[in-house]
């Protein structure tokens, strides 16, 4: 059995080296790829990654993989959870072909071309074919599988969230909607009134990326192991071991929209520069769940980037570095980075309103895949729900229906951001009784916020499903409770109800 547990690490090893290329060329892919060469990129990616799929997944590993998990329980704690996770993998992909492998990429990667062509034609239609190969492919490889859940969503779900499905989330988001959708109603009642005007003034980009990576720095991202980008939609990748990469996206007439994607990007990337080396040793470095990345990205970007004493410590840095805001003080800049107001694009949302974000796409994807909608429906559908739950319509599909990339790559997504929310004000509240949580924000200590993170959040993210993660962290079960008791109490004070 050793020797057997011997070479599967040693193939592990070489697949490893393969990831490590495919995560190099999709980054080039989101972010300085000229865009008459990403058809030609994509292809590479997808050569790349079906290669790796065939060195992975084939008779020899899968009897390895088999023979191994028999013996499970001879085994040391992290390869018996090496072994349990690739078993789980390989009944889940045992009857997928390397040509359908191929296939499926093929499709993601055209789904988005396509998708970032109609975002700037701003034409739902010019995606709508891809979008319906990417639905069906999701569905194809479903049926695959031999033990899968009835419904089609409670599969995609569980793919994101292990454990999560539709029961659970319906729950959540009824209790999440009928907490927001009352607070929302107090705050617009409020007579207290926030300045914005200041908002949208121009910024040079140069200035920005400057303050970028301060941000970072302070936050406690290693620069030596990661380095920040610019991208269409922001977002986070792992090259690596020691190679986390951070992206934004610059508008030189919103500085905050910079300031809170880079936080939140951060968030990620200090998670994965903080990931034990036993996980990578072992091979369980990739299963953490979205729902746990995103409560630990919002957590740095909301917690803390939006909190009194987060502002009262950036505020001289600020002005400093922009000077066009000299004129605004520390709690005019507090108050206009909390203001709710109901918006169309979910990644500029508050605190507030943005669950409802999450509540439309996850009835969104519901809907679609039990078939209550057709993808002709759905730019309506999306506009529709907007204006039931927030009140505002989109003015054209790009600010719309394509405003977020994900549905490129399929569904089941969404929720993790409202996931996230919910598990990160249900384990702050430990950290509190832990630590001195306000005063380490409000001095700039970070060292001793990201070892309490490093040592109960962190730790055993690979390790545990999200029911059994965040129960081992709080004693407790998920529930949109805790976050809801944030948002009141942080919100009453700004609006002062």
């Amino acid at each position: 059995m050793n020797n057997k547990l011997i070479e599967l690490k040693e193939i592990l090893n070489k697949a490893n080296f393969y990831k490590h290329a495919i995560n190099i060329l999709y980054f080039d892919v989101e972010t300085i790829a000229p865009k008459d060469a990403l058809e030609d990129e994509n292809n590479t990616m997808n050569y790349f990654s079906n290669e790796l799929f065939k060195i992975i997944n084939n008779d020899h590993v899968n009897n390895l993989v088999i023979d191994l998990n028999k013996e499970k329980d001879n085994l040391d704690y992290y390869d018996k959870l090496l072994i349990e996770k690739l078993y789980e993998s390989y009944s889940k992909n045992k009857n997928i072909t390397p040509e359908f492998d191929l296939k499926r990429n093929q499709i993601y990667s055209k789904s988005y071309i396509n998708w970032l062509k109609a975002k700037e034609a701003k034409d739902y239609n010019l995606f709508k074919d891809s979008f319906n190969d990417v639905i069906n492919i999701q569905r194809e490889e479903i049926n695959l599988r031999d033990n899968k859940f009835l419904n089609v969503y409670d599969n995609l779900l569980n793919d994101c969230e292990k454990g999560v499905l539709q029961e659970d989330l319906d729950k959540f988001f009824n209790d999440l909607k009928v907490g927001l959708i009352d607070l929302i109603n107090k705050i617009k009642s409020s007579k207290h009134i926030i300045r914005d005007d200041f908002l949208n003034r121009k910024v040079a980009i140069y200035k920005q990326e400057q303050f970028s990576k301060y941000l970072l720095e302070l936050n406690g991202f290693n620069l030596n192991r990661g380095v920040l980008s610019t991208t269409e939609h922001p977002f986070t990748s792992e090259i690596s071991r020691y190679d986390s990469r951070v992206t934004t996206h610059y508008f030189e007439d919103n500085v905050l929209s910079n300031i809170y994607s880079v936080i939140h990007e951060g968030g990620h990337a200090i998670f994965m520069q903080n990931e034990p080396e036993e996980d990578h040793n072992h091979f369980i470095n990739d299963y953490i769940t979205n729902g746990m990345h995103e409560s630990v990205s919002r957590f740095y970007e909301n917690v803390i980037g939006r909190s009194k004493e987060y502002t009262h410590l950036i505020y001289p840095k600020f002005i400093e570095v922009f000077d066009e805001f000299k004129d605004i003080t520390e709690q005019e800049l507090y108050e206009a980075i909390n203001i709710v107001k109901p918006s169309l694009i979910r990644t500029e949302a508050d605190e507030v309103t943005y669950g409802l974000h999450i509540i439309i796409r996850y009835e969104m994807e519901r809907m679609i895949s039990n078939d209550e909608i057709t993808l002709d429906e759905v730019p309506a559908k999306w506009n529709e729900l907007y204006y039931k739950y927030l009140g505002v319509t989109p003015k054209d599909d790009s600010e719309g229906v394509l405003q977020d990339v994900h549905w490129s790559g399929g569904f089941g997504y969404f929720p993790s951001y409202a996931l996230g929310n919910a598990y990160n004000a249900m384990y702050v509240k430990k950290m509190k009784e832990d630590i001195d949580f306000n005063n380490c924000i409000l001095n700039g200590d970070f060292k001793t916020i990201n070892n309490w993170m490093i040592n109960n959040i962190f730790k055993d993210a690979n390790h545990l499903t999200p029911k059994e993660w965040i129960k081992n962290i709080t004693n407790n079960s998920l529930n949109a409770k805790d976050f809801l008791d944030y948002l009141y109490k942080k919100y009453s004070d700004i609006y002062k109800f």
